[in-house]
């Protein structure tokens, strides 16, 4: 918990850091398009791979698998579409990493190990 309010001051504060500083270097108006233009790309990026995933999701549970790598997917593109939307550079680059499925492949076994251990200290229980 105590990462997480330090997260959420210091983040806010680079991100403000790099809006100053992109806006003294390439100026305002092209700061402000670059941040609509990431939103707008996020939106249809998130739109178009959460129809595959659920493609994806629909084939593995007809064929009787238990889509967990596509729910996986679809959790990594909510959590990208909603970095992507937020104004801001590095939310903005986490968010593609998330979102493209090529770096969203690197990043899910950490997710895997992260879930896992929070499984192992029992703060989590699974029904069934």
């Amino acid at each position: 918990m105590r990462y997480l309010l330090i997260l959420l001051i210091l983040i806010p504060a680079i991100e403000i850091g790099l809006f100053i500083y992109s806006g003294k270097h390439i100026g305002v108006l092209p700061t402000v398009l670059l941040i609509i233009l990431t939103g707008i790309i996020g939106a249809w990026l998130a739109k178009k791979q959460g129809i595959e995933t659920i493609k994806k999701a629909r084939e593995q549970w007809s064929s009787g698998m238990i889509p967990s790598d596509a729910i996986l997917d679809g959790l990594c593109i909510l959590a990208g579409a909603v970095l992507l939307v937020t104004p801001g550079f590095i939310s903005d680059l986490v968010g593609f990493v998330l979102l493209l499925p090529f770096t969203r492949r690197w990043v899910k076994p950490f997710i895997m190990k992260l879930m896992n251990r929070q499984l192992r200290k029992k703060k989590y229980t699974i029904i069934r």
